[in-house]
């Protein structure tokens, strides 16, 4: 879900089942010379990257929607009467080029970019759109899955068959289909509008994050840096042009360590100060604009389809359902965050003035101060336990922990293409041998890519013509590439995402559904962060660690004090933490109740809400509204509270871990069969009452976090 027009598509390419992978059934004659066309001949059917261009993209897309409107029409057209298998199961089917196509361009746009693919990301986005309404808003196709879905409690249906109608139904009905054609004709405007603001929302942010925030010129002032930061800072400023100097671009690998460590307040302030600016300094990459039209646009869609607001339409297919209950959730989790967030600020504050600061502590103190108290607290210094996370070592132990979980082994390749020299491919095996899929991992920052880090797939896995069609997935993260010759070193945050994204990957790779827009990865919003940040919880556990935390230099594994310290230090800061995410997640549900056309200004609405919730000044939201990618220009709007919903699942779900072994056979074998592999086949809350026997408590997820709420 990477940007606007992404999760738009995924409508009509997924939920409507635009099957990816294999031989097209309908080429054109733009395939004589087009990779993205042709059969791909390579180990797994992995996309050729090494033999597509630029220029084969816009004739590839062109053919995928002309081949899916045909398909569509024939399906439309049909003299026979509708039924489950001539309507709704050939409608999952269609577009198999567009998809094939869709998944190797946005791929490459968020991780490999260049001007080339962004300037065709802003003429096609838009098409996409359009082609997603011509399919939601066919008339005489809707007539025959209105029909299909009529007889539903007729005809004899699987769950699976069962749960695909129902959603395929209420996609055409979220897509306008019962709309009067004036009101028709007004949703094609707003869903091309939004496909186009989103995508240039995304790209003014990959710009301006990259760019050079803080150039540092006399060596002085890198105070407090180690030399692998400063490393580093050399070589992102050499990138651009400033050899000698060192750079501090606003991707969180750069300027995090920055405001963690530099002895210098004025360049921390400095740096804080422009990444909490992104977006809203008033030239030509300023967000301020294309936030507040996106949400009025929202607002307005949600109105036209018969939802008050643009989170109840969102909510309606997650398993919150409605935004009061999203909002019950974080108020219950903001009062004592917010209470803990206070008493860690007087305890910095009194570090700081035990030194002998005559300051007030600031936004742009609370890493830096945070880091010395962990240290005086704990005896924990993270730059001490970071030679002990290798990245190589970190990705090894993610394996090994679903090799113990669930049989499965990765094998690296060689023989399958990448898209960049960074980029590797395993191959992913059951415990009997079979093949599971493929996985590419592309763990490095470069200016081509986009922040954060995510999963996506080339191709979802399926079963067709009574063959289990395997998936393609990979996992981008933005991790700081070592010097020549030297390791990459992870953070415990680093080494925290590459177990996440992990398992967003397992979740895909497990798939053993029949349906693509219903495999793997394809669940509500606020359920497919659940088996990643359930991946989390082995990154650090102390059966886990020794396995894997050696030191890069000595390979003498990690201490047991070091552990211990570790495992002390766990709740530790979690007020800021909480606090930064919880206000976030407010402000996205804030921006998307509203009501009415009104287009706001987004620094004064922001900082009224955060006035009126109370936030501290001395924490800001985790992204503010003109770098809030997550929703402005990925598929999270009015869904970014789902990491903590995910969280109160996870912490319950893995006490039945710790309860019977973190490994326990039976355990691991229950959370396979009812939560990876069924997908989205199942309500969620059903298939997590049978993984756990009864429905998730928070008061695992307190404890966790050390929340008091009496």
């Amino acid at each position: 879900m990477r940007s606007e027009w992404l999760a738009l598509c995924l409508v009509v390419l997924l939920a409507l089942g635009a099957c990816s992978g294999g031989e097209p059934e309908i080429l054109s004659a733009r395939s004589s010379d087009n990779p993205l066309l042709k059969e791909w001949r390579t180990p797994f059917e992995a996309p050729p990257f090494e033999e597509v261009r630029e220029r084969h993209y816009r004739p590839a897309f062109e053919t995928g929607m002309e081949g899916q409107l045909a398909e569509i029409a024939a399906i439309a057209e049909s003299a026979e009467a509708p039924t489950f298998d001539n309507t709704i199961e050939v409608l999952e089917r269609t577009g198999r080029i567009l998809v094939r196509v869709y998944n190797v361009f946005s791929a490459l746009n968020s991780a490999n970019t260049n001007d080339e693919l962004q300037a065709l990301a802003k003429e096609i986005n838009p098409r996409l759109a359009q082609h997603q309404d011509d399919i939601l808003m066919n008339a005489t196709l809707f007539v025959r899955v209105k029909a299909v879905y009529g007889q539903r409690d007729e005809i004899n249906l699987t769950p699976e068959q069962r749960k695909l109608l129902d959603e395929t139904y209420r996609d055409f009905v979220r897509g306008g289909a019962n709309l009067d054609e004036d009101r028709k004709a007004r949703l094609r405007s707003i869903n091309e509008e939004l496909s186009r603001l989103s995508t240039q929302f995304g790209e003014n942010l990959l710009k301006e994050m990259n760019s050079i925030a803080l150039l540092i010129e006399d060596e002085g002032d890198l105070a407090g840096l180690p030399q692998s930061v400063r490393d580093g800072a050399a070589e992102t400023a050499a990138d651009q042009g400033h050899e000698g100097s060192w750079g501090f671009t606003l991707q969180r690998t750069s300027w995090t360590p920055f405001l963690q460590l530099s002895e210098r307040r004025d360049l921390r302030q400095n740096l804080y100060e422009a990444y909490t600016n992104l977006g809203r300094n008033n030239n030509e990459y300023d967000n301020k604009a294309l936030a507040a039209r996106i949400a009025t646009l929202r607002a307005e869609r949600a109105a036209l389809l018969g939802y008050e607001t643009h989170a109840d339409f969102v909510l309606e297919k997650n398993m919150a359902e409605r935004p009061d209950r999203v909002a019950a959730l974080l108020d219950k989790l903001w009062k004592p965050t917010l209470a803990k967030a206070k008493a860690e600020r007087a305890e910095l504050q009194a570090m700081l003035k035990g030194e002998g600061g005559d300051f007030a502590l600031a936004a742009w103190d609370w890493w830096f101060y945070t880091e010395k108290l962990r240290r005086a607290k704990f005896d924990f210094d993270e730059q001490v336990v970071k030679p002990y996370f290798q990245l190589e070592n970190v990705l090894q132990a993610a394996f090994d922990v679903a090799h113990k979980l669930f049989g499965v082994v990765f094998a690296m390749r060689t023989d399958v293409p990448v898209y960049h020299p960074d980029v590797r491919a395993y191959e992913v095996k059951d415990a009997d041998g079979a093949h599971l899929g493929l996985f590419y991992v592309d763990y490095f920052t470069r200016q081509s890519k986009e922040g954060g880090a995510w999963m996506g797939n080339f191709r979802e896995q399926r079963k067709e013509d009574n063959r289990d069609v395997r998936p393609i997935v990979y996992n981008v993260c933005n991790f700081s590439k070592p010097s020549a010759g030297q390791p990459a070193l992870l953070s415990l945050d680093e080494a925290r995402t590459l177990f996440h994204e992990f398992g967003h990957a397992l979740h895909g790779l497990l798939a053993a559904g029949t349906y693509e827009s219903l495999s793997g990865t394809n669940v509500p919003a606020d359920f497919v962060e659940f088996p990643s940040q359930m991946m989390e919880n082995w990154a650090f556990a102390p059966e886990v660690l020794p396995t894997y935390a050696r030191h890069h230099e000595s390979g003498e594994p990690i201490p047991d004090d070091l552990i211990e310290k570790l495992q002390k230090a766990k709740r530790f800061n979690q007020g800021f933490r909480t606090a930064e995410y919880l206000a976030a997640s407010i402000l996205d549900m804030r921006w998307h109740t509203l009501r009415d056309a009104e287009e706001r200004d987004p620094v004064t609405f922001e900082n009224e809400i955060m006035q009126a919730i109370g936030m501290i000044p001395e924490i800001s939201s985790r992204y503010r509204t003109p770098y809030f990618g997550h929703i402005f220009s990925g598929g999270y709007s009015a869904g970014y509270y789902s990491y903590v919903w995910a969280e109160v699942l996870d912490a319950d779900g893995f006490e039945a871990f710790k309860q019977r072994g973190l490994f326990d056979p039976d355990l691991a074998l229950s959370y396979r069969k009812n939560i990876l592999e069924p997908g989205g086949s199942e309500a969620p809350m059903e298939l997590y009452k049978r993984f756990r026997g009864a429905e998730p408590n928070i008061k695992p997820l307190l404890a966790r976090k050390g929340l008091d709420t009496t």
